[in-house]
């Protein structure tokens, strides 16, 4: 009774609110057997909500709560969510939506104990239409049902899941970190010596913008080229002293744009990188804020192959405009091309480098049936929808990948990243809910069969930790302070570093720079929160025994995905 009385304290109540912004009617309703039924009025959140008061149906709650989560419950209550009436209708009526809308139901019942599909998405959309607005209180008057039913033994095992899940990712993260720590000590590397490649280097740069258009897909492209100035410029090696410079392409996430990663296009052609930053006019900002008002359809399976597609189309309007153009003509070296990408960017990349699309663990991971707390499974299971053949996305012109909080665990599995063949560097953020480090990155990276490969793994990042702070213009997706992680600048400057190593020493084969892609380099620039561990090796098995927490030897997991229940 102790267990079931602290779990049914307002901290778990809170978190229901917090995930779910609508949980009922008039009265909420929590059933644990064998304990039987309890119940909550509306009336009395909302009077608590408006005035503070506790009144004597919430006091049973209320009792067992803290005073700093009786604040939080409150400042929740009072909070108005200012969305659109077509907004909350576009993404609830959305594939992606309408899982999320499902999955919700589960949890949250009508009053006949049916799935609160349609009765949630009925109260988000009659909510933001209200004069009143979008709040939890208003949501909850506007479920079309007396009384909702939260499935509190289901609501249990999830939290239990959960909070399994956090722990071994926990346990993951800090045993990476420590044989990062490990392998760093026994460096005899000054790097307080070194030339410091989080500093700009001594190129000069231009930009050029271009407005590309494949007609054979209807895609305009538009293109932002940072292009290395020839004169009065020196590098402490002999590369990129002369055009052709080597070119590196930067594909952005979803609802971003050209300009998220416009910190590291400057510092790498500061360094004699060509850099160009496109936009994927699928799933760009632009897209997205006329989805959210009503003006075109949300992104569709299409993108994953048209990604890839725009990369290879930029290619070859380059080649051909480095013969014409006289800003480009013989400025780009098309034997020598590597690729960023972030979040979906980063699948863009690592399709380009080899890995095939893989229908069979997307069948296998997408079963509605399924659960799963990795959020990036709503995007990557879009892809289900695809024609299931041999889509040839790679391109042979890219010789090396830098995959910044890619997803790719289902749309590529083990059997797609498998296949790539050439250097890959990945970069993951602990504390990343939309592309989990785990399931995207860490797992993933023990499937890379190249030698040249290094996980960069950044402690207290999120999956906006690398992105540039959003102007006003391009802000579509307005993202809470507490999902943006600290201070971004740490971040920035492992990026820029860790790309010019990278590069320098893959794409360009300048071995002086190799020492600085050795964990000691990481922990030399690395700061705290945002503390930076590099590691380049890291087995299956050696996976599976942290993630089991196990020293003795193990057998490779049926499961690719490392997760405590069912997806």
């Amino acid at each position: 009774m102790k267990n079931f009385l602290r779990y049914l304290g307002l901290g778990f109540l809170s978190t229901f609110l917090t995930a779910t912004p609508g949980l009922g009617a008039e009265r909420i309703s929590f059933y644990y057997p064998p304990f039987g039924e309890f119940s909550l009025s509306v009336d009395s959140l909302e009077t608590f909500a408006k005035v503070g008061k506790i009144d004597q149906d919430f006091s049973f709650y209320a009792s067992r709560a803290t005073p700093q989560q009786l604040a939080q419950l409150r400042d929740l209550l009072q909070q108005k969510f200012n969305v659109t009436p077509t907004l909350v209708s576009q993404v609830t009526y959305s594939p992606i939506g309408e899982q999320v809308m499902q999955q919700l139901g589960e949890l949250l019942l009508t009053e006949s104990r049916q799935n609160g599909f349609y009765a949630i998405r009925a109260s988000l959309i009659l909510a933001a239409v209200d004069q009143e607005g979008l709040t939890v209180v208003n949501l909850l008057r506007k479920f079309p049902s007396n009384t909702v039913r939260v499935n509190f033994t289901e609501g249990l095992r999830i939290v239990d899941d959960l909070s399994q899940l956090l722990k071994k990712r926990d346990e993951v993260v800090a045993s990476l970190q420590k044989e990062a720590i490990a392998q760093a000590a026994n460096s005899t590397i000054d790097f307080s010596q070194q030339l410091d490649l989080r500093s700009p280097g001594k190129f000069r740069w231009q930009k050029k913008s271009l407005e590309l258009n494949d007609f054979s897909r209807n895609r305009r492209l538009p293109v932002d080229i940072y292009l290395p100035a020839t004169q009065n410029s020196q590098l402490p090696t002999q590369n990129s002293l002369s055009p052709p410079f080597p070119l590196i392409v930067i594909s952005h996430g979803l609802a971003s744009d050209r300009f998220t990663f416009v910190y590291l296009a400057e510092h790498l052609a500061s360094y004699g990188f060509a850099v160009a930053i496109l936009e994927h006019p699928g799933s760009n900002a632009e897209r997205i804020q006329q989805y959210f008002a009503g003006l075109a359809g949300p992104p569709d399976a299409e993108e994953f192959i048209n990604r890839p597609l725009d990369i290879k189309y930029l290619l070859n309007e380059l080649q051909r405009l480095d013969k014409s153009d006289p800003a480009l003509l013989g400025k780009l070296n098309f034997q020598q091309i590597g690729a960023i990408g972030h979040s979906f960017g980063g699948y863009t990349v690592l399709a380009l480098a080899g890995a095939k699309i893989n229908f069979e663990q997307l069948r296998q991971d997408c079963n509605p049936n399924n659960s799963s707390f990795n959020l990036s499974l709503f995007l990557q299971c879009q892809a289900i929808e695809l024609p299931p053949t041999n889509y040839e996305l790679k391109d042979d012109r890219i010789k090396v990948i830098m995959a910044i909080n890619p997803i790719n665990s289902s749309i590529l599995g083990e059997g797609g990243v498998s296949q790539i063949k050439i250097p890959v560097m990945l970069v993951a953020g602990s504390q990343d809910i939309f592309a989990p480090p785990v399931f995207e990155q860490i797992r993933p990276f023990t499937w890379l069969s190249d030698s040249n490969k290094y996980l960069a793994l950044i402690e207290n990042a999120t999956h906006f930790s690398a992105i540039a702070e959003p102007t006003s213009e391009n802000d579509v997706l307005p993202v809470p302070p507490a999902l943006l992680g600290p201070d971004r600048a740490p971040v920035y400057s492992y990026l820029n570093a860790l790309s010019v190593a990278f590069l320098e020493t893959h794409l360009l084969n300048h071995p002086e720079y190799r020492s600085y892609l050795q964990p000691s380099y990481a922990t030399f620039i690395s700061k705290e929160p945002l503390n930076l561990s590099l590691l380049q090796s890291l087995s299956v098995d050696q996976f599976t025994q942290i993630w089991n927490g196990s020293t003795t030897q193990s057998s490779k997991p049926s499961n690719p995905q490392p997760t405590p229940t069912p997806r």
